[in-house]
């Protein structure tokens, strides 16, 4: 049996004038925007090896998409327009920032409130 969390979305959309990416899955329709994706990557290079060693991404404000791939039956993996490609988006965890986007969201502008930075929009 597979669930939301492991399945892929039954719609993934690329809307690359407003820079986001809409997931639906049933009636749930999600947008999130790339920036967001981007300081959320699960690359070694933004999440570390561990927590602790994550990296606070900055000046991601008006980063995009250029394109997806996907990866077998259980990921994606997203070329972003600043050069970053590294990390696999896999339908879990893709499922998991979509469903905890606005705490998630809020998490990071705090963080960067906390380092002293401020956001460009």
């Amino acid at each position: 049996m597979t669930t939301k969390q492991s399945s892929p979305p039954d719609t993934l959309v690329l809307h690359r004038q407003s820079k986001t990416l809409e997931l639906t899955y049933g009636t749930d329709v999600y947008l999130l925007p790339a920036e967001y994706l981007r300081v959320y990557s699960p690359s070694a290079e933004v999440q570390g090896h561990s927590p602790d060693q994550a990296v606070l991404q900055l000046n991601k404000e008006q980063v995009g998409i250029d394109q997806l791939e996907p990866v077998g039956h259980y990921a994606v993996k997203i070329y972003f327009d600043d050069g970053h490609d590294t990390g696999l988006y896999t339908w879990s965890y893709l499922y998991t920032l979509a469903s905890e986007y606005q705490q998630r969201w809020q998490i990071y502008l705090n963080d960067l409130a906390a380092s002293g930075h401020q956001r460009q929009e």
